[in-house]
Order: C-alpha cells, then sequence, then structure tokens
C-alpha cells in the first residue's frame, strides 16, 4: 500500500521530467528518462513515459510507493 500523496508546490507550467526533479523522485534528467522508460512512473493511475507531459493541478504522480500531488501556484 503506498502512503499518501505529498503535495509539491509549482508555479506555472511544468513538465513530468521537471517535477520528477522538484519532488526528488530522481537526482537529474537522465534518470527521469530512465524511470519513464522503464514504466515506473504513473500519472493519475495510468502509466506515463513522455518527459514533457505537462502536468496540471491536482495531478498526482506515483513512482514506486510514493506519490505526489501536483499545486499549481501562481
Amino acid at each position: 500500500m503506498s502512503a499518501p500523496a505529498r503535495e509539491v508546490e509549482v508555479t506555472g507550467v511544468v513538465r513530468l521530467g521537471q517535477f520528477l526533479k522538484l519532488a526528488g523522485a530522481v537526482d537529474s534528467g537522465a534518470e527521469a528518462r530512465e524511470v519513464l522508460t522503464a514504466g515506473e512512473v504513473t500519472v493519475n493511475d495510468e502509466a506515463e513515459e513522455r518527459r514533457g507531459r505537462q502536468l496540471a493541478d491536482g495531478d498526482v504522480v506515483r513512482r514506486g510507493t510514493q506519490s505526489w500531488r501536483v499545486r499549481v501556484t501562481g
């Protein structure tokens, strides 16, 4: 069972690869590409492989047992 989603605040438009780094799910863009290609990431419970996917307020990103909720400000 996974823990409750931790809210991560972002300003304006954020793409999935950037968000994974902001949330601390990965250390670099290269690692983001690897975990996405390996199918380790879901957005709103759907597998996602696109680093450039634009996220919206309220989206839930999950990797393994950790999850993060996007909170767009500004």
